[in-house]
């Protein structure tokens, strides 16, 4: 079969050192159990804002608690989401396919506006040009850039769990910079390289490694109180490893921060 057309499963047993996320099997099936209540309130949301010709008009303060509703949501949706795609890793368990990592991060960036910049991605999905709606990204302080190398290649990994990783440091740039963020995709080699970056409040080198542990929030490093589940970075860091690459970060307290993210093109064993 044509490798192009050909999604492929690399399951593997976890090996001695891998840490495994799930204590046991309960856990993955309360996640599963949680899902589908959390999807039915997305759609019910989604269909008054939507619907209004329908169910009646809503006035500006209804119609701005059910999107911060459906904002939230969203959150505990990608929560159990990465709950489940941190605890697959770990077990080895992959999928491999051929995508255009550009679009992904792309798709990624338009996932984390609606969660952690509303505003901009009001504004963002009235675009459809894509160049205009960079640039009003870019007006608006958000910068994504790929490489010449980068625009159009194609890779085969698993771009679920990729689309996770990049989404989650686009997610925490959002969260924490005071007016601007960086997205860069580039090529060294056979590796693919995305720089996140932000001007927020940065991280002291001596709690770096901190930052990539579970359930960890560097107060102290946060002009304002860290908010969250502390399982964005650390799941980032996790998934990355088991698709054979790296995730190391650049920050000074009060420069902002920069996390580089390097991936083979090609999923091991594949």
């Amino acid at each position: 079969m044509n490798e192009k057309n050909e999604n492929k499963d690399f399951s593997q047993p976890a090996g001695e050192k891998t840490e495994q996320f799930f204590r046991d099997i309960e856990i993955e099936f309360l996640v599963h159990e949680l899902k589908d209540p959390i999807a039915i309130i997305e759609t019910g949301l989604r269909t008054l804002l939507e619907r209004q010709d329908k169910f009646g008009a809503l006035s500006a303060r209804q119609e701005n608690t059910l999107k911060r509703t459906l904002r939230n949501s969203k959150k505990a949706r990608e929560l159990l989401h990465n709950l489940l795609e941190i605890g697959r890793s770990e077990s080895g368990c992959f999928i491999g396919e051929r995508f255009k990592p550009a679009e992904s991060a792309f798709q990624a960036l338009k996932d984390g506006l609606e969660t952690y910049a509303w505003n901009v991605f009001e504004k963002f999905g009235t675009y459809d040009n894509q160049a205009q709606a960079l640039q009003f990204l870019a007006e608006s302080g958000i910068s994504f850039s790929v490489a010449p190398a980068v625009d159009g290649l194609e890779m085969f990994q698993d771009e679920v769990k990729l689309r996770q990783i990049i989404g989650n440091l686009i997610k925490n740039a959002l969260h924490h910079s005071k007016e601007k963020v960086d997205i860069r995709l580039e090529l060294n080699g056979e590796n693919l390289i995305i720089a996140v970056a932000d001007d927020g409040p940065g991280i002291e080198p001596e709690n770096h490694e901190m930052v990539f542990q579970r359930y960890a929030q560097i107060k102290e490093c946060a002009i304002v109180p860290r908010k969250g589940h502390g399982l964005g970075l650390a799941g980032a860091n996790i998934i990355s490893r088991c698709l054979g690459g790296s995730l190391e970060l650049e920050s000074e307290k009060g420069k902002g921060a920069t996390f580089r993210l390097t991936i083979p093109l090609r999923l091991a064993d594949s």
